[in-house]
């Protein structure tokens, strides 16, 4: 009989031992899922903050005078490119992309657009909705870095878009932060992908440095131009970033 009633009991303690497990399981799940949203938020401040902060800025020793440059940044879906002008000097500094295939000297091109960012996401061919999991993940935890060039025409009338004025001294350690990041080859010209781009122009090549969360394709921004001595924020994550950071030092 004691038997029996044991027996009998088993059911009623498995049971309230899986609801138990049930509810253990419910409550870490939710601290993972408030953990992670205390993670993005606190990654969001210190993108904020690291916008509004100046970030230091490498010496510029050239005394180069002359008329300001102007520069612009122009935004994509979901990071900044930088956009110069595609002076005598530009085009000379930057010929051997051209030798690669980017069209410098077409008469129709005024502007050369360059951005930085992960080799895999960077260059997969679709929408942002079809990037697989596997390229996000490994732009966020660390990829191989690229450029990419583009020239563009006049810019259409009433286009707005972030705009430094810059000093001479300025725009050429500019140009030269920029091509210190082109990976070269063993003749010392820019190795070009054969990666599609997005338009019927553009190019990519192999860069410098790592991309991941941390040094996204908006804190490069920031940094080359910091590189070249311009006052920008510390670290700039997110494009919203890169908009406040330039509203607080180059405002106007």
């Amino acid at each position: 009989m004691p038997l029996l009633r044991r027996q009998a009991g088993a059911p009623r303690f498995r049971g309230k031992g899986l609801s138990h497990a049930v509810r253990t399981i419910g409550k870490a799940v939710f601290r993972i899922a408030l953990g992670l949203v205390a993670l993005v938020g606190l990654y969001l401040f210190a993108s904020i903050a690291g916008a509004l902060i100046p970030g230091p800025l490498s010496p510029n020793p050239s005394a180069e005078d002359g008329p300001p440059v102007e520069i612009r940044l122009v935004a994509g879906p979901i990071h900044y490119d930088l956009l110069l002008p595609l002076t005598p000097r530009t085009r000379a500094r930057f010929f051997h992309l051209e030798q690669a295939g980017l069209p410098l000297s077409d008469p129709q091109a005024e502007w050369l657009v360059i951005g930085w960012g992960s080799r895999a996401f960077y260059t997969h061919e679709g929408p942002y909705s079809d990037v697989p999991a596997a390229t996000l993940w490994r732009a966020v935890t660390g990829d191989d870095a690229v450029l990419r060039a583009d020239v563009i025409g006049p810019l259409p009338r009433g286009y707005e878009s972030p705009v430094l004025k810059v000093t001479q001294a300025e725009y050429a350690a500019l140009l030269t932060a920029i091509l210190q990041q082109l990976k070269p080859d063993a003749d010392f010209a820019a190795i070009a992908l054969t990666a599609p781009g997005f338009t019927g122009t553009d190019m990519f090549f192999e860069a410098t440095g790592r991309f991941h969360i941390f040094s996204t394709c908006n804190t490069w921004v920031s940094r080359t131009l910091r590189r070249a001595g311009i006052r920008f924020g510390a670290w700039t994550p997110t494009p919203y970033a890169v908009t406040l950071s330039h509203r607080r030092f180059h405002p106007g």
